[in-house]
C-alpha cells in the first residue's frame, strides 16, 4: 500500500511534466514560424507606403482577435490563423522598419539582438519562477493601459524626448508581461493552447523590437 501510494503521484508528475515540455515546444515552434512569417512580410512590405502599413496593421489585428475566438473550437484553426497574423502584422510594421533600415540600419541589428537578450532573459525568469505573479500580471496590464494613454497623450502633445521616455517604460511593462506569460506557459498542460501563448509571447517580443528600434535610432 505504501508503495503504490508513493507510486501514483510520481506518476502523474512525469504525466504533467511531460504535457508541460511538450506545451513548450509547441509553443515556442508557434512563435518561430511566426516570427519567420513577420520577417517573410517585412521584407515582401518593405516598399508600402505608410497608408497601405495601417490597412495590413488593422487587418492582422482582424484576424488576431478572430483567432482568439477560433481557440475556443479548434486548436489547428487558431493555429493557421496565428501564422497568418504574423504575416500580416510584418507586412503592416513593413513601412517601420524599411525607413530605419534605411536611415538607421545598425538600430535595426541591434534592436534584434537586444531583443534576442530580453526575451531569453526574461522569459527564463518567468518559465523558472515559482513565487505567483498574478500580482504583477495585474500591475504590468494596468501599467500597459497607462503606457497605451501616454501614447495618445503624445499625439496631440509635444513632450521632450517623449518618444523615448515611451520606449524605456513601454520595455519595463513588457518585462513584466514578458515574465508573466512564460509562466503562463510553464503553469499550463492544455495543447490548445499553445497558439494563444505563442500570440502572446510573439507580440511581447515584437512590442520589445519596436521599443529598441527607437531607443537605439541615434537620432535621440
Amino acid at each position: 500500500m505504501t508503495d503504490s501510494m508513493t507510486y501514483e503521484p510520481t506518476t502523474t508528475g512525469i504525466g504533467r511534466a511531460d504535457d508541460t515540455q511538450t506545451l513548450f515546444g509547441q509553443t515556442m515552434g508557434y512563435v518561430a514560424l511566426t516570427a519567420g512569417l513577420f520577417a517573410l512580410g517585412a521584407y515582401l512590405g518593405r516598399n508600402l507606403s505608410e497608408g497601405w502599413g495601417w490597412v495590413w496593421f488593422i487587418a492582422a489585428f482582424a484576424v488576431l482577435i478572430a483567432m482568439r475566438f477560433a481557440a475556443r473550437q479548434s486548436g489547428s484553426a487558431a493555429g493557421v490563423l496565428l501564422l497568418i497574423f504574423g504575416f500580416l502584422i510584418g507586412l503592416g510594421t513593413a513601412p517601420t522598419i524599411a525607413y530605419y533600415a534605411s536611415t538607421d540600419p545598425q538600430a535595426v541589428w541591434q534592436a534584434g539582438a537586444a531583443t534576442a537578450l530580453f526575451m531569453a532573459g526574461l522569459g527564463a525568469a518567468g518559465y523558472g519562477s515559482r513565487r505567483d505573479l498574478s500580482q504583477l500580471s495585474r500591475l504590468s496590464f494596468w501599467a500597459l493601459v497607462a503606457l497605451i494613454g501616454f501614447g495618445v497623450v503624445m499625439i496631440f502633445v509635444q513632450i521632450p524626448n517623449g518618444a523615448l521616455i515611451y520606449s524605456i517604460v513601454g520595455l519595463v511593462v513588457f518585462a513584466g508581461l514578458t515574465v508573466v506569460d512564460f509562466q503562463r506557459l510553464r503553469m499550463s498542460s492544455d495543447a490548445d493552447s499553445a497558439p494563444t501563448l505563442a500570440a502572446s509571447i510573439f507580440l511581447d517580443g515584437l512590442n520589445v523590437f519596436l521599443f529598441f528600434l527607437n531607443i537605439f535610432d541615434r537620432r535621440n
